[in-house]
């Protein structure tokens, strides 16, 4: 029997509905003395959805990732303990869907022995799940109804057993779970066996058709924790340069613009990034109409971030939950969040600038990408034309010369380009064509000899600074916006500041790194070349002045 279709706009076939009865029926809500149900807040109860979804042709579930990332004080442990629970006891093994074209399930041991995780890379991690875990499920009905006792260090079930584990994955290795909470990942790297413990356990849950949920705060780029492979790995598959499926990642963080020096600015902030759990008196922003006042202390934590024994950027990461940067980044996720401006699209025929950084392969490390960004004249607006990068797990991929010469020459078709700022390091013979073809049309020029011509390496270091300075004042003062591309957002996240002789540049994190910066310098070439256009008084539309067009 089929799914019976959608009876309301953006309705999904899921077990997620069934799983949040169950877990309302069936746990306590840990922290208090007296019983009370365990009931999930509406954000929750719409992850179990997205968690639980079905495919409508086979009844099969879809995704067997999960990416759970809220502020410190969310609720994700209770909440996640509670999941656990229902993987360990309830229906959650789709079973197709019954006479009604309904979801139904059948509980995993009814299939095979059920191994349930709570993982973390040290003991005090692992409490921040157990032991909510303990008390639900003691005060519940789990013991009468489905035969299982909590002890303080392993839950048995009639078939199968709940464990915390720190151990080393090599001693993790081998064991085939269902289910399993990767607790706090923005703290698992590879100096402390979090990578190879996150790696090992995905392998196990395969085995068994299982699924794993990560609830990280949020990570600092550059450290190469679980947590941020994970949110790679979704946006590879965003950007179709990755072909798994089965991820979903719910993360929600303040908005870039968010002023920790003006409380309204901050409570606006902080009520967002903390939805249904906001203490506040008007209750959620995320719903309407909006969900009761929930438990985290909004003004509680406004005066932590007046407390200047507080770390600023920790309090961005535990309380708004902004991705914030490595200590050499060159800019910020908050700060490239505020200039992000979806809603804004240049048009056909319109006056815009071009930069392009260019690359090929190389015989050691992945091969950097290739880059064509476009900049509106008229309002500094960044644009994606083009990025090519070689996809996740590729080995000895190239540029494909071709296609970047035909997506150069459709920029050149599409809008009235009057500049081009190209760094011609391993491009130099095709930089040199485009100047041949492009050249007298172009308004604005590197030099005379050279229009396209903008080396970003070599004697030129006190040019390149002075670019990269205008370019990171023109982002944190606002007065440029991007398109929110992905690659932009990525490329600028991993450039690193480097101190040279003339002032800051920026690298990779090391020279073969994976994690590309191609797409931001093509982004500074073409602010660059906006300001000199504008230097020049070019017009941002097309103007005849006695008899000439500029």
């Amino acid at each position: 029997m089929p799914w019976r279709g959608a009876e309301y706009e953006g309705e999904l076939p899921t077990l997620g509905w069934y799983v949040l009865d169950w877990m309302i029926a069936n746990l306590a809500q840990p922290g208090l003395e007296e019983y009370a149900p365990y009931i999930p807040t509406m954000e929750q109860a719409e992850f179990l959805c997205r968690y639980y979804e079905l495919d409508p042709d086979t009844g099969k579930r879809i995704v067997r990732r999960g990416v759970l990332s809220r502020p410190r004080g969310w609720g994700k442990s209770p909440f996640l303990a509670g999941v656990a629970l229902a993987e360990a006891c309830a229906d959650v093994v789709a079973d197709g869907f019954d006479a009604s074209g309904e979801p139904v399930g059948r509980p995993w041991h009814s299939i095979r022995t059920p191994l349930i995780q709570l993982a973390a890379v040290s003991e005090q991690q692992t409490e921040n799940s157990w032991l909510p875990l303990l008390e639900m499920a003691r005060g519940g009905s789990l013991a009468a109804d489905y035969g299982v006792e909590a002890l303080d260090t392993v839950v048995h079930l009639p078939r199968g057993k709940i464990e915390p584990i720190t151990s080393s994955a090599a001693s993790a290795k081998g064991n085939p779970i269902c289910f399993a909470i990767l607790d706090q990942t923005e703290e698992w790297k590879v100096g402390n066996g979090g990578v190879r413990l996150a790696k090992t356990m995905r392998f196990n849950a395969g085995k068994l058709g299982g699924s794993l949920i990560e609830t990280p705060n949020a990570f600092t780029p550059g450290e190469g924790s679980v947590a941020e492979n994970s949110a790679a790995d979704y946006q590879a598959i965003l950007d179709g340069r990755s072909q798994a499926r089965g991820i979903v990642v719910d993360h929600r963080e303040a908005p870039g613009t968010t002023d920790i020096e003006d409380d309204a600015s901050l409570v606006a902030g902080l009520r967002y990034a903390y939805g249904d759990s906001s203490d506040h008196p008007d209750g959620c922003v995320l719903h309407d109409p909006p969900c009761k006042p929930g438990w985290s202390p909004i003004s509680r934590l406004v005066a932590d971030f007046h407390d200047t024994s507080n770390d600023v950027q920790d309090l961005r990461a535990d309380y708004l939950n902004q991705i914030t940067h490595a200590t050499d980044s060159w800019l910020s996720e908050p700060e490239l969040t505020a200039v992000a401006d979806r809603t804004k699209e240049a048009l056909p025929g319109e006056r815009i600038v071009l930069g392009f950084d260019g690359s090929r392969q190389r015989t050691r490390g992945v091969a950097d990408a290739t880059a064509l960004i476009g900049c509106r004249l008229s309002d500094g607006h960044l644009f994606e034309i083009r990025v090519w990068e070689a996809p996740k797990g590729s080995k000895g991929w190239r540029v494909p010369v071709p296609e970047v010469l035909a997506a150069v020459a459709d920029a050149f078709d599409t809008y009235d380009v009057v500049g081009m700022y190209a760094d011609p390091a391993k491009w130099e013979s095709h930089v040199a064509d485009w100047e041949a073809d492009y050249g007298p049309r172009l308004l604005v020029k590197a030099t005379r000899n050279h229009p396209v011509e903008w080396w970003m390496t070599g004697g030129r270091s006190t040019l390149i600074v002075r670019a990269l300075e205008k370019f990171h004042t023109a982002v944190t003062e606002r007065e440029l916006t991007y398109d929110g591309s992905s690659s932009l957002t990525r490329h600028g996240l991993n450039a690193r500041r480097r101190p040279s002789k003339s002032g800051l540049q920026i690298m990779k994190e090391h020279p073969d790194s994976a994690n590309k910066i191609d797409a931001i310098v093509a982004a500074v070439l073409a602010w660059q070349c906006r300001l000199d256009a504008i230097a020049q008084g070019i017009p941002a539309e097309e103007e005849e002045v006695g008899g000439f067009t500029f």
